[in-house]
């Protein structure tokens, strides 16, 4: 028995693919046990296949594998499109009463469950995919008590009738394959006491929102950024917030503009074609030193690119994106719970420094549910700066020889002071053109030159007072080292488990400002970076900083790294080397 199980389910978009997978997640992590998940779905509501995989174990999960145990099929495309990955004991389980000849392969084990029929005996064809679930329990070992649960949880509000007709829907899935397969599957799934957390990258930015004291959010609905929003509303509203939904990304930025200027924490998030239409308006928040957090979850471009797909293509564009010299930060959460951690940094980051914020995450981690420990998000030890904000007490300092406030005061640190509106003495104006410290526009050359200076000066002091550092993992002392930015950190982790050779990884949550990575480097006789993109973005920026040549493992074919295939190219790529050294 393998120590950890992979299951999934397949079909059309519509057949409720994805309520089904997550009933199952929840079903796993409520008996304590690891989930890691993953989804390809496509650009479409209706239509077009769809599958939503699930890795369980009692051990800690970060990445996905190429091999799947049991597999539910509601079409043939779904068996076809998993053949790879589906090994000798490998059970699929599909309707024989369907329209659809299923077509299993000999070394698979086929178990023909007539879903349809049994889900109308419980009380409707709706459900046929919980009859599908209540088999999959049988097949896995998995006490079906544990799944009562979650569909409680799923569909209580709508009534117990409905609650008690999903659960005897997944009984006679689960009778249905004790009476008619005499089998030993070979799996037994233990449960545990653990108390987890089932969370996906979106909702962990929104949850960070929340914890950091966002009161403004405003977005538009984008592939696959929308869950931000989505967990936000109804939420935000507990703690005197509103999520406004604009009708486009420009009046989005537009109004988390607005929010901000008036005081309050705000944010908006999008996706790389979002990101373009607020390029203009990124500009206007840094030399209005507004600040501002804008989380970008990346997907496959350029254009519509395929919406629903992998990629990390947008680290150029979140660095350099708009005109003329902007100051920002950038920060890339390598995990699910960083999404939680990096966003809360975002907010202090962007008032302490009256700076616009990228939080970058991607498809990969907005879609993916993992399972944590509850103390991972430990709400005691959340931070808020607000940074230099001045009240009726402090603000004669920055007043001029008129008693006038200046809001762009050319601070020693860069950092000029900021006034909420009600402020006494505080009333102020700023404008998109440059303008001197009063706010006021300007073309005087020594004021332009100062103001520049000035706002550049944040991030340098930034860059002094702040903790940049990265995450590390396996030998400091190896010869070989693996760099990555970004979601690829937890295949790495695991790829490192069954590496033929000893590596140092070192994962950075920081793009901009970002580490010195110059003496790893150096000290290393060999480095590779890994990243979803096809040009090498992050590797560029390692070879710009170090003056030395890196090796690149990349992949832009809209799927994420998994585990297995990390292993085998980065034992490959340190191999090459060694050989053509020898």
């Amino acid at each position: 028995m393998p120590e950890d199980l992979n299951w999934a389910v397949g079909g059309e978009a519509g057949d409720g693919i994805d309520s089904t997978g997550k009933i199952f997640a929840q079903a796993l992590s409520r008996a304590g046990r690891h989930v890691f998940t993953s989804k390809d779905f496509a650009s479409r509501i209706r239509g077009g296949y769809t599958a939503y995989k699930i890795r369980t174990s009692v051990d800690e999960l970060n990445s996905v594998v190429d091999r799947l145990d049991i597999l539910v099929a509601l079409t043939q495309r779904t068996i076809d499109e998993n053949l790879d990955e589906l090994h000798e004991d490998s059970v699929v389980i599909y309707d024989g009463e369907r329209s659809w000849d299923a077509e299993v392969p000999e070394e698979q084990i086929a178990l023909d469950v007539p879903l349809k029929s049994l889900a109308e005996d419980a009380g409707g064809a709706i459900m046929q995919n919980v009859v599908a679930l209540g088999a999959a329990c049988e097949v896995a070992g998995f006490p079906i008590e544990h799944l009562d649960s979650a569909l409680e949880k799923r569909f209580g509000d709508k009534g117990q009738k409905l609650v008690d007709n999903n659960q005897e829907a997944a009984r006679k899935g689960r009778d249905y394959v004790q009476e008619n397969y005499d089998h030993d599957f070979g799996y037994s799934l233990d449960t545990t006491d653990e108390d987890y957390v089932l969370l996906n990258g979106d909702e962990a930015i929104g949850m960070g929102a929340l914890v950091a004291g966002c009161r403004f959010y405003a977005g538009y609905p984008i592939t696959p950024a929308t869950n931000v929003m989505e967990y936000l509303t109804g939420r935000i509203d507990k703690y005197g917030g509103t999520v406004v939904q604009a009708e486009d990304e420009l009046s989005a930025i537009n109004m988390a503009l607005g929010a901000a200027r008036a005081g309050a924490r705000s944010m908006t998030a999008t996706s790389g074609p979002g990101i373009d239409l607020m390029t203009e308006t990124f500009g206007l928040i840094a030399t209005s030193e507004t600040p501002l957090v804008i989380a970008d979850v990346m997907r496959s471009g350029p254009s519509t690119g395929m919406p629903t797909k992998q990629e990390q293509g947008d680290l150029n564009m979140t660095l350099y994106g708009g005109h003329g010299e902007i100051p920002r930060f950038v920060l890339a959460p390598t995990t699910i719970a960083e999404c939680f951690h990096k966003t809360i940094e975002a907010f202090n980051l962007a008032e302490k420094y009256q700076t616009p914020v990228y939080v970058v995450s991607d498809l990969a981690m907005a879609v993916t549910e993992q399972t944590f420990s509850p103390e991972e998000f430990d709400m005691d030890a959340v931070e808020i700066d607000r940074g230099k904000v001045v009240d009726e007490d402090s603000i004669d300092q920055y007043l001029d020889e008129q008693g006038r406030f200046q809001p762009h005061y050319d601070a020693a640190d860069g950092v000029s002071p900021r006034a909420f509106p009600g402020t006494e003495q505080g009333a102020h104006m700023t404008t998109g053109l440059e303008h001197d410290e009063l706010g006021r526009r300007t073309e005087d050359t020594e004021e332009r030159v100062q103001q520049v200076d000035k706002r550049n000066r944040k991030v340098e002091t930034a860059q002094r007072e702040e903790d940049w550092s990265p995450r590390e993992f396996g030998n400091a002392e190896a010869e070989n080292l693996v760099l990555s930015w970004g979601s690829n950190e937890g295949a790495i982790r695991e790829a490192m488990q069954d590496l033929d050779v000893d590596v140092r990884f070192i994962s950075v949550p920081y793009v901009f400002p970002r580490p010195d990575l110059t003496e790893a480097v150096e000290n290393a006789e060999k480095t590779v970076v890994v990243e979803c993109n096809a040009t090498g973005q992050f590797a560029d920026l390692v070879e710009r900083d170090t003056l030395t040549r890196v090796e690149r493992i990349n992949k832009y074919n809209g799927v994420r790294f998994n585990a297995d295939e990390l292993r085998d190219r980065i034992t490959e790529t340190f191999a090459a080397e060694s050989e053509a050294t020898a």
